[in-house]
């Protein structure tokens, strides 16, 4: 009755608790009676009856713990959603977990669902005995040994400096011939006749990477004017700086670096030796069918000072071909008659919403670049684009507003009425059906998606700005979401031979990217519409 009055008025222990409030009987068992309470240390809490200092003793001691057990409470929420997209159903969650979350509170305090993801991950892995030693602690523990942080130091410095840097052929044809053919055998067209074999063994891939290393600055592809042919035809190639791949002129060695967060990853190939195995061991469900951590690190430092920072010559090829059909990406076009024609491949006009390359559109982009203007956030953005100013007028729909729907309004009102409406319970969010522009308009105005157009125009902060800005490049986001997937092949040893094997890595990229999209939209404005109502709320309160 003591504890279950002390543990009544503890809030944030509801993960620790039963129905009715008081504390489960694991919790007493695993958590309260072995490492908080402790009678044998304190006797006077030992027995089912207490004396009155009894009673105050252990309503001592469980206050005094109500920090630990709040992030006790936390970790095991923690866990239990790891567990659940690790996909282990292995065991009681509470008998193997409870004193484990108690021993991370202690150590670590509260956890942040993001940052200490990671460490959740490695507790549930260690105590399912799935690790075999495989975890970032050891990670981090094996690159924090100053000796071996030298060596490996020294083992990136020489193979960065016998990088082939030699100057390679043009490959623009091949790789619209090999996305043609992707492609085409899922859309039932006649395939050109194009064998990826022959394109691994002539190293395409792997001349495209050394054209990544040489190429300078972000401005090197940018130079060349729209509609004046492929980019690499013209002479120089889009820089990695160019297609979000570093945030160098030119791609520098690797470093290996002292900690890693899955929450401050850096660009593909600015990432440190630490950041790119501890992504290996965040992937691996099985850590145990991957090499010990020092193959994994020598391994990775070999990887890194490759062409497209990859070992196997079949997804270079991948990485190469993704990245020429990334920079034909074209989520948004420049003018309201334009979505027909986009639809058909027609050429970008030079509004800076496309890549450089700017010659052929091959069918693969055209596949892509029709699922994605159909997006709901996408012709919105459109729509906005059409009359920006208009979109800065207040809450309620007027004339200036309802002239923007037109035509793109009729096309878009079903699509943005189904994306929308599970992400608000009212009409204030500026993406309603018709001629519905509201109340999060003026924060989603022309600064955030209506300045498509114009590249670097973007100057509203938040989560839509940042939308906006993929959209201006859209081949940025991309090629990081493909680079991600082509090194988590590499590392597990697992090529691509096959051209619809290919094409389902390509085309899924692109739709995790309209997912990513879609969804961040959605919250962002899930939030203004809870902002616009508060805010209403407050103006009828002054």
């Amino acid at each position: 009755m003591v504890l279950d009055e002390v543990w009544r008025r503890l809030d944030g222990v509801e993960a620790l608790s039963g129905p009715h409030g008081g504390p489960l009987r694991r919790t007493v068992k695993l958590i309260l009676d072995p490492l908080v309470i402790r009678p044998v240390q304190h006797p006077e809490c030992a027995g089912s009856i207490l004396t009155a200092d009894g009673a105050v003793l252990l309503t001592t001691r469980i206050n005094a713990a109500a920090d630990v057990l709040r992030a006790t409470a936390a970790w095991f929420t923690l866990l239990k959603q790891v567990r659940r997209a690790l996909r282990i159903t292995a065991g009681n969650a509470q008998d193997l977990y409870f004193q484990r979350c108690y021993e991370l509170a202690t150590v670590s305090g509260m956890p942040d669902a993001v940052a200490d993801r990671g460490a959740a991950e490695d507790a549930l892995l260690e105590i399912h005995n799935l690790t075999a030693g495989r975890t970032t602690q050891a990670l981090k523990e094996f690159l924090a040994d100053p000796e071996q942080s030298g060596d490996l130091a020294e083992l990136i410095a020489t193979a960065w400096r016998r990088r082939p840097l030699t100057t390679t052929p043009d490959h623009t044809e091949p790789l619209t011939d090999l996305l043609n053919a992707c492609a085409a055998a899922r859309l039932g067209e006649p395939e050109p006749e194009v064998d990826i074999d022959d394109l691994i063994a002539a190293s395409i891939g792997t001349h495209h990477g050394i054209r990544l290393w040489l190429a300078q600055g972000s401005d090197a592809a940018a130079a060349i004017p729209a509609g004046q042919g492929s980019v690499v035809a013209a002479g120089p190639v889009p820089s990695a700086q160019y297609l979000g791949l570093t945030a160098y002129p030119a791609p520098q060695p690797p470093r290996v670096g002292a900690s890693a967060s899955k929450a401050s990853l850096g660009l593909p190939f600015d990432r440190t030796i630490h950041e790119r195995v501890f992504t290996v061991l965040q992937a691996a469900s099985e850590r145990a069918d991957l090499p010990p951590i020092p193959e994994l690190v020598d391994a990775e430092i070999a990887r890194s000072c490759s062409p497209w920072a990859l070992l196997d010559e079949s997804l270079r090829l991948a990485a190469a071909a993704g990245a020429h059909l990334a920079l034909q990406l074209r989520p948004i076009v420049n003018a309201p008659n334009d979505i027909g024609s986009s639809l058909a491949g027609a050429p970008a006009n030079g509004h800076g919403t496309r890549g450089p390359e700017t010659g052929v559109t091959s069918v693969a982009a055209r596949v892509i670049n029709g699922r994605w203007q159909r997006e709901a956030y996408v012709l919105q953005a459109r729509r906005m684009m059409v009359c920006p100013t208009s979109l800065t007028a207040a809450a309620a729909p007027t004339a200036a507003t309802s002239a923007v729907t037109g035509s793109i309004g009729e096309v878009v009102s079903n699509d943005v009425a189904g994306l929308h409406g599970a992400a608000v319970s009212n009409g204030a969010t500026g993406f309603g059906t018709g001629s519905e522009l509201g109340g999060a308009v003026p924060l989603v105005g022309a600064d955030a998606l209506g300045s498509l157009e114009t590249p670097g125009a973007v100057s509203t902060p938040g989560p839509l700005a940042v939308i906006a800005a993929d959209l201006q490049v859209p081949w940025r986001p991309y090629l990081r979401r493909l680079w991600a997937r082509v090194h988590g092949r590499d590392v597990r040893e697992v090529p691509v031979y096959e051209a619809d094997e290919l094409w389902d890595l390509l085309d899924g990229v692109a739709r995790s990217v309209m997912l990513d999209h879609r969804m961040r939209v959605k919250k962002a404005l899930a939030a203004t519409a809870v902002a616009a109502e508060l805010d209403e709320l407050e103006s009828r309160a002054g």
